[in-house]
């Protein structure tokens, strides 16, 4: 009875997390017109295949605080928390200040934070659980993608 108790309990701090991680997406919408309307370069993926990526990362993203959650508390772990507030705040406003105040610039600012936070959230991860921190490692990835498509979007548009 113990073991269905804390895997129930670790069912909902996962479901809880990823869910945290999702809410931009659910509040700020997908703007399909505005996204094909910008000149994109070519290797601009398919918003669909972009949000399917997004979602991958999103749980390995939750994975990774999990275990950190298991070596360490994290609230009292203020470098690990700061910057994890940081990557945090900045993915969750891109598709907020991109998508629904249409700001490329902002977009292109938001998610160099998120790239540049995303590095240093692997670093402190892997002071903590260096399993955990393999788990970001396709968000860093991605987050240079990201960083590059915005960057080259922004100066194609303006």
């Amino acid at each position: 009875m113990k073991n269905i108790k804390k895997y129930i309990k670790d069912i909902l701090l996962f479901i809880g997390i990823l869910f945290l991680w999702l809410l931009s997406g659910l509040i700020f919408k997908y703007n399909k017109e505005y996204y094909e309307m910008l000149n994109l370069p070519f290797f601009a993926l398919p918003g669909k295949l972009i949000s399917i990526i997004w979602f991958i990362i999103y749980i390995l993203i939750t994975i990774s605080i999990i275990l950190v959650s298991k070596k360490t508390n994290i609230l009292k772990n203020n470098d690990y928390l700061y910057i994890l507030l940081t990557n945090y705040f900045s993915n969750e406003l891109f598709m907020y200040f991109f998508f629904y105040l249409m700001s490329p610039f902002l977009g292109f600012a938001v998610t160099t934070t998120t790239f540049l936070s995303s590095i240093f959230l692997f670093l402190e991860t892997k002071k903590i659980d260096k399993k955990a921190s393999f788990f970001l490692i396709p968000y860093m990835i991605y987050g240079l993608y990201a960083f590059i498509l915005m960057a080259t979007t922004y100066f194609m548009n303006f």
